[in-house]
This record gives structure tokens, C-alpha cells and sequence, in this order.
């Protein structure tokens, strides 16, 4: 079988790389094979860790609800059941927001979830 050489187009690739691994510390940024594989492996962190990300602030908003809920004498789990049968259609996401920024608000949302 005969030799093939990429020319150009491996050079390229080559440049395309070691610029992706450009802050990499050691051998990283300049060999192309230890770039490549720096650069697969953060790729696939980068992949897999906006999954993660959503898991982590969906914890986040949960525990500062909580938190919130308990100053107003409910617990997260309590409160939310008393937002869905009250009918109230908050998101965790803006709760929490909530909680954080606009505490009257917060307090005013319990007391309508929890006087039903």
C-alpha cells in the first residue's frame, strides 16, 4: 500500500490543535500528539460537564429555597407541594432567585401558597 501524506491539510490540523491547547500547561501546547490528547480529554469534560452543570444548580436553587422556606416556618418539600396545589406555577429557577434577591416577594409567594 502506498504512503499518504497529508501535506497541508495535516499541517492544518496540526496548527488547528496546539491553538485549542494554546493555556495548556508542559508539553501540552507544543507537542501535537500530547496537545491532541489534552484536547480530547477536555473536550469531553467540556461534553459531559454541561450535564453536570444543571444538576449542580438545580441543587443550588433547591437549598436556597429551603433555606428561604425555613425562615418562613415551612420546609422546601412542604412548600412545593403547597405551590402545586395552590396552583402557583414558579419554576425553582426563579425561587430562588427569588429567595435571594426579593425576600418580601418570597414571603408573599408562601403566605398565598400556604393559605390555601
Amino acid at each position: 500500500m502506498t504512503r499518504v501524506k497529508s501535506g497541508p491539510y495535516g499541517y492544518r490540523r496540526h496548527k488547528k490543535v496546539l491553538k485549542y491547547t494554546k493555556g495548556q500547561r508542559g508539553s501540552k501546547h507544543l507537542l501535537f500528539r500530547r496537545a491532541n490528547e489534552a484536547m480530547l480529554k477536555s473536550m469531553w469534560y467540556s461534553y459531559r460537564d454541561r450535564r453536570v452543570r444543571k444538576r449542580d444548580l438545580r441543587k443550588l436553587w433547591i437549598a436556597r429555597i429551603n433555606a428561604a422556606a425555613r425562615l418562613n416556618g415551612t420546609t422546601y418539600s412542604r412548600l412545593m407541594s403547597a405551590l402545586k396545589k395552590a396552583n402557583i406555577g414558579l419554576n425553582r429557577k426563579m425561587l430562588a432567585d427569588m429567595a435571594v434577591r426579593d425576600p418580601q416577594a418570597f414571603v408573599a409567594v408562601v403566605a398565598q401558597a400556604t393559605s390555601s
